[in-house]
């Protein structure tokens, strides 16, 4: 049995654990895609703003859903080498690898954002929102990518993870918020009963959504 109907019922539930944020100088940074719709329950309910925070995972040779990494939108990389190492992957795939979703990066900044740059983020307590964690990768790059914008505090949350990649998050988070690390873990769809894919128009509309019920935040 799925431990959520869909990413809406996930996001109201991640919100209820989150209730301390209620402030003014909290601030959801929801990955896209499928983060967006859990950031948004999540930022509606706390009534704070949310943006959008981009970072790619980067695939295995012949195998794109395997990450061996990932990368963000400022500057961050995380790599797993001892899986590069195993699967004979080299440095020159890994950077045409970085170049290629530093592109899509791109494209998406401008399609969610309208390129504008990410909102300030000095000082504010910034909660980073993810409909769920695999190898936990992406979510490692957003991280470490938004601690060099130096906020008061970096908090990770998410629905569901494995022990063992929430573990890992852990270490470039100041907190860390899950609901559940079941065993076995499988994948992130298997734990709800509806995850269809979400696209580039809905990431868009719920942004709009958003910044109507709750404002844009300070930039």
């Amino acid at each position: 049995m799925a431990l959520f109907e869909d990413r809406h019922d996930a996001g109201r539930r991640l919100a209820s654990e989150l209730e301390g944020f209620k402030d003014t100088d909290t601030l959801i940074l929801a990955l896209p895609r499928g983060g967006v719709v859990v950031g948004y329950e999540v930022a509606v309910r706390l009534g704070v703003p949310m943006d959008v925070f981009i970072a790619r995972k980067i695939g295995a040779p012949g195998n794109p859903e395997l990450a061996i990494g990932a990368v963000a939108e400022i500057d961050g990389i995380w790599l797993d080498r001892e899986s590069m190492e195993a699967l004979g992957v080299s440095d020159q795939y890994v950077q045409a690898e970085i170049e290629r979703q530093k592109a899509e990066i791109q494209r998406r900044i401008e399609i969610y954002r309208k390129g504008m740059s990410l909102p300030a983020l000095k000082g504010r307590r910034v909660i980073v929102v993810d409909d769920g964690i695999a190898t936990g990768y992406t979510m490692l790059a957003a991280l470490r990518g938004i601690r060099r914008e130096e906020p008061a505090l970096l908090v990770a949350a998410v629905p569901v993870a494995p022990a063992e990649s929430l573990w890992r998050v852990s270490g470039e988070a100041d907190r860390t918020v899950c609901l559940a690390t079941p065993e076995p873990f499988y994948a992130v769809g298997f734990h709800y009963d509806d995850f269809q894919q979400v696209t580039d128009q809905e990431v868009t509309e719920l942004l709009e959504r958003s910044r109507g019920v709750v404002g844009p935040g300070p930039r």
